[in-house]
């Protein structure tokens, strides 16, 4: 029997519809639950601003997950996840109980019609990189730190504040 390959993921939570912050909680616990995942670090909850129509402020977490899935396997688990959860299809950049974003996966750089990794649009958005500044700080993305994109951001580039967890703490 072959051992299937560990693979070092990246992933963003986010949640504006229902109980945002119990969405969250519930996707840590299937993430943890995929045959051979490890949930490795998780970042606080940050509450941001969302990108798109009018619509309730969004719930943010960075996670970063050890799971023996290729990539195509890791999206089907972070659909299945965010269907499971009460998502609908609808207007993109709409509200969601729950989206999973495959930020990163290792250093593999991946080209196709269902996903690009690393996620295409890490370096503009704040919202991605406060919570992954906690979690991953020096990992890089063409040749500059989490860090570093974000000092690069602009201040305006959406509010992103710290959102505080009431019933027991989230962590990995």
């Amino acid at each position: 029997m072959s051992r299937r390959r560990e693979r070092s993921w990246l992933l963003l939570l986010g949640s504006n519809q229902g109980r945002r912050d119990a969405h969250l909680r519930r996707a840590l616990r299937d993430l943890s639950a995929i045959g051979g995942a490890r949930l490795l670090s998780c970042s606080r909850i940050y509450e941001t601003k969302p990108v798109g129509p009018p619509q309730r402020r969004f719930l943010n977490m960075a996670v970063r997950l050890s799971a023996p899935l290729s990539p195509m396997g890791m999206l089907i688990e972070a659909k299945r996840l965010e269907v499971r959860a009460g998502r609908r299809p609808g207007p993109r950049w709409g509200p969601r109980p729950l989206d999973i974003d495959l930020v990163a996966c290792g250093g593999l750089r991946l080209r196709s019609a269902w996903l690009c990794l690393p996620h295409p649009r890490v370096a503009q958005r704040r919202f991605v990189l406060e919570p992954l500044a906690e979690i991953a700080p020096d990992w890089r993305l063409g040749g500059r730190s989490v860090s570093s994109l974000l000092r690069r951001l602009k201040r305006g580039g959406g509010s992103v504040r710290i959102f505080p967890v009431r019933k027991g703490r989230i962590r990995a």
